[in-house]
This record gives C-alpha cells, structure tokens and sequence, in this order.
C-alpha cells in the first residue's frame, strides 16, 4: 500500500469523513492537522496545486484532492487500484 497522507483542521466534518473511508478501507494513513502545525499549511498548498481547503488527500505521489474527491473514486471503484499500487 503506498503511502497515505491527510492533510486536516481537527474540527472539519469532512476531515473525518475522508479519515473514517480511509480507515474502513483499511489503509493506514498520515494526518497533519494545519491548526497544530501551520507551517505544513505552505507546503500543503504548494502540493495540492493552490488548493486551501482541508482535508486534502495524498496517495504516494497522488494528489487526490478532498473529501468528496476521494468518495467519488470509491463510488467509481477506483480507490482500491490506488490504495493497492
């Protein structure tokens, strides 16, 4: 499974949401929250191509985007290609 990072403000529905498919499928994941560490807020944008709202979802070198980004790909059943490369 590749590497799975999750960039979230603790008080965000949407952050939990992407976190509780994230864990039903299994996949273990690494959690930033930019509240507690705003300097990874830089860096989460730089990544996410500009994009500033949380969650934003990396898998490996994916940038999948956010919340109903990562549900689309399971309703497509494509998330488990990408949680299995």
């Amino acid at each position: 499974m590749p590497p799975i990072t999750i960039y979230t403000k603790s008080w965000c529905p949407y952050c939990s949401a992407a976190k509780k498919l994230l864990d039903e499928k299994g996949a273990a994941f690494t959690e930033i929250d930019i509240e507690a560490k705003p300097e990874a807020r830089a860096d989460m944008i730089q990544k996410a191509a500009g994009r500033t709202t949380v969650p934003q979802i990396f898998i490996g070198d994916k940038h999948v985007g956010g919340c109903d980004d990562l549900y689309a790909l399971d309703e497509r059943g494509q998330l488990e290609a990408l949680l299995q490369a």
